[in-house]
């Protein structure tokens, strides 16, 4: 039989393998996540979507502000591709804009802009883009380059007190789990200082900081090794120090030094927070607003540290005065320039922290030996929104005990007296974090958010003679956000220090804040 006749070929167009880049699925202003009820009170608003605008995705979750090109459909091989596909895959982001961006290129990007509406749109979105690179510069400035700690700790692997030099027999902080000596160790010709962490007796193994990625407000570990501790070296009522004739002159006798485990920090502490606040009841007494505005800075950095440590799966030891350490700024801000060194922000580190999982806690020398004593963990308010809410009793010199944070409900809390405008927010904080009922307890994230408003506002005055809006509230951001990028613009205009700690916090707050979390923040605060 004849075979039949071949079936007629079919032309198969191939498929899109990408879709065309639509409208984003990021709406402006999307609110932060509340954990606590009492910003619940508010049903959350409707979003609204506008094309450019900033996300307020934590920076953990969000893409990097990385140069990216938009997605394009692909073609069948033979197919004319669309001029206006290319002049669109070509054209650069907002957030690749720079001043010495070609004409060529900007032209393509605001070709397809409708009017003045598209062109904000695109001046926004630079806005935000431009302080995440100054963010990024300033941190690296603070912590130092990521590529230069790797060099460091590969350098100083199997190294012990033979390589370092020291610089001072006596410690130059004692913290309420360690004591820290300044160590000289040359690398690439550079004689560098670090802090050796000696634990004390009784401390677990604080090893597992040197895992955790780098963070100002997270003390960073890059050696450890166990090694006699060396003579000249003097440790604080230690059995095993080198005692002294009574004249002072010569050692009467060399006992046995122990072998010691000992972590190197590239940060070295000058203070506890415990000895800062000791020291300052009269700057406090004297300068109060400027006192108080530290207090707020501090605190800050405690929640910033906190959030890094939950993301990372890790909960802090001991979150006492005595275990939170400051280090003096490379350069202070060029407002605090020339003014007491007792002025000037500083680094706080928390020292102290452990894995979620494990039960065994570093030792303590405050409130939590009191919970093991007697004292049961209490069910609410949990153990980082007390403990600063006590922080911020002991910061403001107003005595609290465990007790009194414990069996007290919020209004019978100690008196925090009105002595500059941030009081009376420290004040209202402290009452959230210390609530006895969880519903109207805040989180840590939520106290960052209300730190971060006593400090760069807006204040109650903004809503003076205008209705708390969404509309009002976004209007405000963008113009902060236009101003502060002048600010740093005019200050670089002269000779003198780069962006210092300061500006990095208000960085770090203007690049990720949204008006839907400004609208919950002033709801709880005012």
């Amino acid at each position: 039989d004849p075979l039949p006749p071949p079936l007629p070929k079919k032309q198969l167009q191939r498929a899109e393998s990408l879709p065309e880049q639509g409208p984003s699925q990021h709406c402006r202003g999307e609110p932060t996540p509340w954990a606590s009820g009492i910003l619940y009170s508010m049903p959350p608003p409707h979003l609204r979507h506008e094309e450019g605008a900033p996300s307020s995705t934590p920076p953990r979750d969000r893409p990097s502000w990385g140069p990216k090109k938009p997605l394009t459909k692909s073609h069948s091989l033979g197919e004319p591709v669309a001029r206006s596909s290319l002049q669109k895959a070509l054209s650069p982001s907002p957030a690749e804009l720079t001043f010495g961006t070609a004409d060529g290129e900007l032209g393509q990007l605001l070709q397809p802009l409708e009017g003045p509406a598209g062109v904000c749109r695109v001046v926004l979105g630079c806005q935000v883009a431009a302080l995440a690179r100054l963010s990024a510069r300033i941190q690296e400035e603070l912590v130092g380059p990521e590529e230069r700690q790797q060099l460091l700790e590969a350098e100083l692997a199997g190294k012990n007190w033979a390589a370092l030099s020291i610089l001072d027999r006596e410690p130059c902080c004692e913290s309420g789990n360690a004591w820290y000596f300044r160590v000289g160790f040359t690398f690439e010709q550079t004689q560098l200082v670090f802090a050796a962490k000696v634990p004390k007796p009784g401390c677990a193994s604080l090893g597992v900081q040197s895992s955790l990625g780098a963070h100002c407000s997270i003390q960073r570990l890059i050696s450890r090794f166990t090694d006699c501790l060396p003579q000249e070296l003097v440790l604080p009522g230690s059995p095993g120090k080198q005692s002294r004739s009574p004249s002072g002159e010569e050692p009467a006798h060399l006992a046995t030094y122990p072998v010691l485990q000992v972590f190197l920090s590239p940060e070295v502490p000058c203070q506890t927070l415990a000895g800062f606040v000791k020291g300052s009841h009269g700057l406090h007494r004297t300068s109060p607003g400027h006192y108080e505005r530290l207090a707020c800075l501090l605190l800050l950095q405690v929640c910033m540290g906190l959030e890094h440590l939950r993301v990372q799966n890790m909960a802090q030891g001991d979150l006492c005065p005595e275990n939170l350490l400051l280090v003096r700024c490379p350069c202070p801000p060029r407002s605090q320039q020339g003014k007491e060194a007792s002025l000037s922000l500083p680094r706080l580190l928390i020292s102290s922290f452990f894995k979620v999982k494990d039960r065994r806690r570093p030792c303590s020398t405050s409130q939590e030996q009191d919970w093991t004593k007697g004292l049961a963990t209490p069910p609410s308010p949990v153990a980082d929104e007390l403990n600063v809410g006590m922080l911020i009793y002991q910061i403001l010199h107003v005595d609290i005990s465990l007790e009194n944070a414990l069996g007290f409900r919020s209004n019978r809390l100690p008196e925090i007296p009105s002595l500059s405008i941030y009081s009376t927010g420290l004040k209202r904080l402290a009452t959230l974090l210390l609530h006895r009922d969880p519903c109207k307890t805040v989180s840590i994230e939520q106290a960052r958010s209300i730190l971060q408003v006593l400090l760069w506002g807006p204040r109650q005055e903004l809503f003076a003679r205008s209705k708390k809006t969404l509309t009002l509230l976004q209007s405000w951001v963008e113009v902060k956000r236009a101003l502060l990028l002048l600010k740093f613009a005019e200050n670089s205009a002269g000779a003198g220090t780069s962006p210092g700690l300061e500006e990095w916090l208000c960085c770090q707050y203007f690049k990720e804040v949204t008006e839907h979390t400004l609208y919950q923040v002033t709801q709880t605060l005012y």
